[in-house]
């Protein structure tokens, strides 16, 4: 999240993954059908994410941050999960975008290809004195869950209530290790940093890939939360931080996720905490070098490709200029007719936010990308669903002053909010 830091051969591999993988207790037994909802499998036409019945898809939805130390969606130890996605679906949101690190792969394969059980995971993040107190919690508000209970079968529960409620899931890499996002010094920033290893990652997007095939819920997938420069890696930036890199490994993720997965969307995000994307879709030199970007690059997914963009510009006091910077640094793509667009992509704003207050939610940054969001008929997550998470940045029990819901996820923080602009947002973007 950018509002912190302003505060080989893939065939061995994806083989691998699919010998490892064994639906959770939670997964749907066989893979989904395209007879009922969602309607996979999905594709993009244009500016527009489309199901098998040719229905556009807009997502007006959420994030539910998973990607923390404890590796499992945050506010379980408050609500129920029924509970959380019951609350979301009842002012109409139709999305999740479910976040996870890459650490929980790779200690499923460090560990005998066996998942780290909550209760441990718990006690590994919280420490041993209050970690059994949360998950005590945890166990209260989901009596379904037991001791053998994994923290990818609490993701896999999360997807079934949402299949059940008709909630699509977008599954989020966000970090590679566990933590709170994002700074350009935390290890996580660009390919090849300190914690991000690209061939773990590649093996994470394939796991996960795999993993969430039988999600009934699953409609897309990204490839990563947030590149930004590797600023503790000086070597790494100045050789390697640019559009060309990011090329070469957007490229082999893609490759894994559709492999692995081949019915489902996926994003692709940008530079500086993807901000913008714009030699992507006006068909410009890949820089340093002289590519450009191609759909023959991405061969039997080309058209599963959807652009995200972020945006933070919470201090804007000129709505047309805020419009301005969303259109040429990510939704111009979404405008053929524009003699610049040279590569046509939906695009969702998978971030933006601020804190639930009466004041922030009537300021120029929420009402205006709102009425933008409404003008372009494009999918959106706000950020963020949280009320509090296990922990960020070392404190624990942290309060989330941006999140919609309450510290303890029962009411939502600002109902004036909910009732006034948000329900508003939803009801002008959200389809199927």
């Amino acid at each position: 999240m950018l509002r912190s830091f302003l505060g080989s051969s893939l065939v061995p591999l994806l083989a691998l993954s699919g010998i490892l993988f064994a639906p959770g207790s939670w997964a749907s037994p066989t893979p989904r059908q395209s007879a009922t909802w969602p309607y996979g499998p999905f594709k993009v036409s244009g500016a527009e994410m489309k199901n098998s019945r040719g229905d556009s898809i807009v997502y007006a939805g959420v994030n539910w941050p998973g990607h923390g130390e404890v590796m499992i969606p945050d506010g379980l130890q408050y609500q129920s999960i029924e509970t959380i996605v019951s609350k979301i679906k009842g002012i109409g949101i139709n999305a999740i975008r479910l976040t996870y690190a890459i650490q929980m792969v790779d200690q499923i394969y460090a560990n005998g290809n066996k998942d780290t059980t909550v209760q441990a995971s718990f006690t590994n993040a919280l420490g041993s004195t209050n970690g059994p107190k949360v998950y005590a919690q945890f166990l209260a508000k989901n009596p379904s869950f037991n001791a053998n209970t994994t923290r990818l079968d609490v993701f896999d529960a999360v997807a079934a209530e949402c299949a059940k409620q008709q909630i699509h899931v977008h599954l989020d890499n966000h970090m590679s290790r566990a933590a709170w996002c994002c700074s350009t010094t935390d290890g996580n920033s660009w390919f090849n940093d300190k914690d991000y290893i690209v061939t773990n990652w590649v093996r994470g997007l394939s796991y996960m890939a795999t993993h969430a095939k039988y999600w009934t819920a699953l409609t897309s997938m990204s490839l990563r939360n947030e590149l930004r420069s590797p600023d503790s890696n000086a070597t790494l930036k100045a050789q390697s931080y640019n559009w060309r890199d990011w090329y070469t490994y957007v490229r082999q993720g893609t490759a894994a996720i559709h492999a692995a997965n081949p019915d489902i969307l996926i994003f692709l995000s940008g530079l500086d905490f993807d901000t913008w994307m714009t030699p992507v879709f006006q068909g410009t030199a890949l820089t340093p070098g002289t590519g450009k970007f191609s759909a023959a690059d991405f061969p039997g997914h080309a058209d599963r490709l959807v652009l995200e963009i972020h945006n933070y510009e919470n201090s804007a006091t000129s709505c047309s200029s805020l419009q301005g910077n969303l259109y040429s640094k990510g939704f111009q793509a979404m405008h053929a007719e524009d003699a610049k667009t040279v590569n046509v992509f939906p695009v969702v704003l998978s971030e933006f936010g601020f804190a639930q207050t009466d004041a922030e939610s009537q300021r120029v940054y929420a009402t205006c990308i709102a009425s933008y969001l409404a003008q372009q008929k494009a999918g959106w997550f706000i950020w963020v669903l949280s009320g509090s998470y296990y922990i960020r940045s070392g404190t624990q029990d942290y309060e989330e002053t941006w999140g919609l819901l309450s510290h303890d996820w029962s009411t939502w923080r600002s109902q004036s909010y909910i009732d006034g602009g948000f329900k508003t947002l939803i009801q002008n973007t959200a389809k199927n």
